[in-house]
């Protein structure tokens, strides 16, 4: 299967969390949209991986997405070396997409930086012709994506660009709360996450509605390119704030 964007996440509702509303329209506009989970977040205070890969899945049908597919690398040891990076490098060659979204270089979590070195090697390696792979016993063609781009997570940037995303934001939300293991709820006994905290949701809304306002529409989703973006029609700039 031939995808046109693939969105890595380190854990399974990484990707919802930062960059769900583009992929919902992006799907909505007849791309292939695939996802990634680098492990299964097994560490996680909340829940487990059996039930988060239920969560998972549920987000996935939610969002409409063409494939989902699990690396299960160990959760807290996400290690850059060279088992890890074919094991990417094999998917990047099976599913060929055009674009990676992919986390940025710098965060809170050990894990989501790991991730970022993992992707960004294996978008380089994939490349190579001489690295050979291979994919239910055939030996895979080089494939380099065109683009990745970093969704943001817990720290912020100045973003290159907002993807307005209002149409798709309620299948944003939807795809979100589908991993209901890891937000607020008072009837779990378990220990409270970052995540977990009341106010945790509702910063994500107020997150989606700034970047959302730098644009003039309701919500919108920010990204970091480390290469210029270049446009086919200056308009395409243009939104009316009334």
């Amino acid at each position: 299967m031939k995808l046109d964007v693939l969105a890595i996440g380190p854990h399974p509702d990484d990707i919802e969390l930062t960059c769900s509303g583009t992929i919902a329209k992006l799907v909505k506009q007849g791309h292939r949209v695939g996802l990634l989970d680098l492990t299964r977040g097994e560490l996680g205070t909340r829940g487990s991986k059996l039930l988060r890969r239920e969560e998972a899945r549920k987000a996935s049908d939610i969002l409409g997405v063409a494939v989902r597919e699990n690396l299960e690398i160990p959760d807290g040891n996400i290690r850059v070396n060279r088992d890890n990076v074919l094991k990417v490098v094999r998917l990047l060659r099976r599913y060929r997409p055009e674009i990676l979204l992919i986390p940025h270089w710098l965060e809170r979590h050990p894990d989501h930086e790991h991730a970022h070195r993992l992707c960004k090697e294996a978008w380089y390696y994939s490349g190579l012709a001489k690295i050979i792979t291979k994919d239910r016993g055939k030996q895979q063609n080089r494939h380099r994506p065109k683009r990745f781009f970093h969704y943001m997570q817990k720290y912020e940037f100045v973003p290159s660009f907002i993807v307005d995303i209002t149409e798709t934001y309620g299948i944003r939300t939807g795809a979100i709360r589908a991993f209901a293991s890891q937000f607020y709820d008072p009837r779990r006994k378990e220990p409270n996450t970052l995540l977990s905290s009341p106010e945790f949701l509702e910063f994500i809304e107020l997150r989606a509605k700034y970047y959302g306002s730098q644009i003039g529409v309701r919500y919108g989703e920010p990204f970091f390119s480390i290469e210029p973006v270049g446009i086919r029609d200056v308009f395409d700039l243009v939104y009316s704030k009334g």
